[in-house]
């Protein structure tokens, strides 16, 4: 049997605080070999990344202790002097982190960046490094990579930027590559592209891989062992199958039992609430029910023949060049009670459709109306008093709070700058506005970094509702959320939606989700609908090649139908900018079922695959 190249035993790690030292990390123990995959998984706080950056050394020594072992290739990695360690990381040890953005230096082309990496650790002129540099982006399917090593970080897409960090960690070709959460906040087409890539790389290379995340149908994907952490105690490893199949502590069953599964819905006719498991007990909660079907039909919201555009200029005298076509010709409508989500990869225009139905982006053209007014072109006063039936949730919590009030402030300010209540009128509604959505009232003088992500997303839903909104646009409101904290606050979502009758424009990416919290899904393709209908018919039966092309991306969550899926082939989708003359082509749909609409074969179809 051949050695692990990472050997962890008995690691505890302490960070320095006002009150001492306080353990984070208790007596972790694993092995990874090579062309080995171990995945470990947990929730916000678990000790995931601690436990990768621990392994790096990437851990101020002043403020952080270890004790125990970490063996890599025979070596105690905790007992090398710095210079040692720099020498293996990034050389011998890899990392991709999270967000790439955060990661790439913004103000280097691509190509230095790659350069530096590869000069660092090896012994080569930059012209060699260069062509180093072209071909590891062709290794990781970037299209044209000569080309784009001039191009800055800002210039790809999400994804690409992903497989440019991939590129920068198989530089030096590392023995051990760690992943944490490298496909978190991707599309579902990209994150199985990435899936598939490291997975290849992986046999190419050797490497035993880490891969840390919280979503298991991502683990079911890529793991052959799953290590299972919780407050930074391993709760269990195994092998991934054993793991998923006869779980071996209550808190694993309901990791498991909140995964969104794809086709758990089938012949339910409408949305239901997440099943939840106690960790603690393992017993199931409450809320394993199907939601109430919403009152009789009554269009609150209306969007006729949408467009926004954005104008391209260039040179010193601004001069229009384009036309960035990111919402073309949409149209919908959204009853009280009921929610329409839409769904594609970023791009798509769906956040833009969300923005401009908020004004928060100019439409170029089209209707909104929302109860029977005109929302476009209307005052800005106007705008102001009908923002109060229109309420949007962010993505970001953190980014939606200012960190400098207080989150009873924030939940406040809405009600008195809107009118709808004085100061002390004002606290009193906070106070139940928190206990509507799980949270204690005597929370409302603490700062937003004194929550968890899950509660800060729970305090900009009470936010929202603050108004008494008629319609709540949810603009990927759960997509960055771990998988019991994304189970609970959707949970919270249908419960008021049960209760005040709200109506939802959920906007998504992940199918699994929309799948289980939507009445009718529309499909968003290169700024247009390409396919709109009830959920059970889109799901059912997809017509559009693009709609068969993000269900079949999706991640299964069993481990033993890993070989069954059908591969991706790229795919570069063309650029929504158009010259500035540009009119786009007259579109139809037909109708395959009573309210499912696909639009009829087009040019783009030939993107897809399309026959």
């Amino acid at each position: 049997m051949t050695s692990p190249i990472l050997s962890v035993q008995n690691l505890h790690t302490s960070f320095r605080t006002d009150d001492g030292w306080t353990e984070v990390l208790r007596d972790i123990s694993f092995d990874i070999s090579a062309r080995e995959t171990l995945a470990v998984v947990g929730e916000s706080g678990s000790g995931k990344s601690v436990t990768a950056l621990s392994v790096m050394g990437l851990h101020p020594r002043q403020s952080v202790r270890h004790s125990g072992r970490i063996e890599f290739l025979g070596r105690n990695l905790l007992e090398l002097p710095e210079d040692r360690m720099r020498a293996i990381r990034g050389n011998e040890i890899a990392m991709i982190f999270q967000e790439p953005m955060t990661s790439l230096n913004p103000v280097l082309p691509i190509g230095a960046q790659l350069v530096e990496a590869i000069r660092l650790h090896r012994d080569i002129s930059r012209d060699d490094a260069r062509r180093e540099a072209v071909q590891l982006l062709e290794k990781v399917r970037i299209p044209a990579a000569a080309s784009r090593l001039s191009d800055y970080p800002h210039n790809y897409s999400g994804g690409m930027r992903q497989r440019v960090m991939i590129a920068m960690a198989l530089a030096c070709q590392p023995r051990l590559l760690i992943a944490d959460e490298p496909t978190t906040a991707l599309d579902v087409t990209i994150q199985a592209q990435i899936i598939d890539l490291i997975k290849t790389l992986q046999d190419e290379e050797g490497m035993g891989v880490m891969f840390i995340t919280h979503d298991m149908g991502v683990v079911a994907e890529v793991a052959d062992r799953t290590l299972v952490m919780l407050r930074g105690d391993v709760v269990e490893c195994d092998r991934t199958t054993r793991v998923f199949r006869q779980p071996g502590s209550n808190y694993t069953r309901s990791l498991l039992a909140a995964v969104p599964r794809l086709g758990s819905m089938a012949g339910r006719p409408r949305p239901a609430y997440f099943p939840t498991i106690d960790p603690e007990t393992g017993q199931a909660g409450p809320d394993a029910q199907t939601a109430p079907p919403p009152a009789a039909p009554r269009p609150v919201l209306e969007v006729q023949n949408l467009s926004t555009r954005f104008d391209v200029r260039k040179g010193m005298l601004g001069r229009l060049v384009g036309r960035v076509h990111a919402v073309e010709n949409v149209s919908f409508s959204l009853n009280a009670g009921e929610t329409l989500s839409i769904v594609g990869e970023s791009g798509c225009g769906k956040s833009t459709t969300g923005r401009s139905i908020l004004g928060l982006a100019a439409p170029t053209r089209g209707r909104i109306l929302l109860d029977g007014a005109e929302l476009t072109g209307t005052s800005r006063a106007e705008m102001k008093r009908q923002r109060q039936n229109l309420q949007m949730i962010f993505q970001d919590p953190f980014a939606s709070l200012n960190p400098r009030i207080r989150i009873g402030e924030s939940i406040a300010e809405p009600m008195i700058v809107n009118g709808i209540a004085g100061r002390a009128e004002a606290r009193d509604r906070v106070a139940a506005l928190l206990a509507e959505v799980g949270l204690s009232p005597d929370m409302m003088n603490r700062f937003p970094h004194e929550f968890s992500g899950g509660q800060r997303q729970r305090i900009c839903i009470a936010r929202a509702l603050s108004v008494q909104p008629k319609v709540i646009v949810a603009d990927e409101a759960v997509s960055a959320l771990d998988v019991s904290v994304k189970a609970q606050v959707v949970n919270l979502m249908l419960r008021l939606q049960e209760r005040l009758g709200l109506a939802y424009l959920f906007i998504s990416h992940d199918m699994a989700v929309v799948e289980r919290v939507s009445h009718r899904v529309a499909v968003m393709f290169l700024g247009e609908i390409v396919e709109i209908g009830p959920r059970a018919a889109i799901f059912a039966n997809p017509q559009h090649p693009y709609t068969r092309r993000l269900l079949a991306a999706v991640p299964i969550p069993d481990p033993e139908r890993r070989g069954s899926k059908r591969r991706l082939p790229e795919l570069e989708i063309r650029s929504p900018l158009r010259p500035p003359g540009h009119i786009p082509p007259p579109r139809s749909y037909r109708e395959c079922a009573p309210g499912h609409l696909v639009m009829e074969p087009s040019e783009d179809w030939a993107l897809l695959g399309a026959a």
